[in-house]
């Protein structure tokens, strides 16, 4: 599974299984369920990578912009491969950077 973490965009439809998150909060609470699931024994399925946003948009008020989800996980020690799909350029390069300051996985 494949989580899409943008306010407006949809998913592509290309086949993978996509859980749409529309804010930061949304996203951590995701995560959380799936490791939860998946620690239990209740869920073999994993998490392939988060193909993320920069910009939140409306959905700013619940965690900020996407980025923050990168500093959450960072906070946490967990670790996804990201996709970033931003159009924000200077957002794109400060996901980037902690990305790279973590050697995480991005794809392209």
């Amino acid at each position: 599974m494949v989580l899409w973490i943008d306010d407006i965009r949809p998913a592509p439809k290309d086949g993978k299984d996509y859980i749409r998150c529309f804010s930061v909060w949304d996203a951590m609470d995701r995560i959380g369920a799936i490791e939860n699931l998946r620690h239990l024994g209740h869920l073999d399925e994993k998490i392939e990578y988060l193909d993320m946003d920069h910009d939140a948009g409306d959905y700013a008020d619940e965690g900020g912009d996407y980025i923050n989800l990168l500093t959450w996980l960072e906070e946490c020690g967990m670790n996804y491969p990201i996709k970033i799909h931003s159009m924000n350029p200077v957002g794109v390069e400060n996901m980037r950077r902690i990305i790279q300051h973590n050697g995480w996985q991005e794809i392209y």
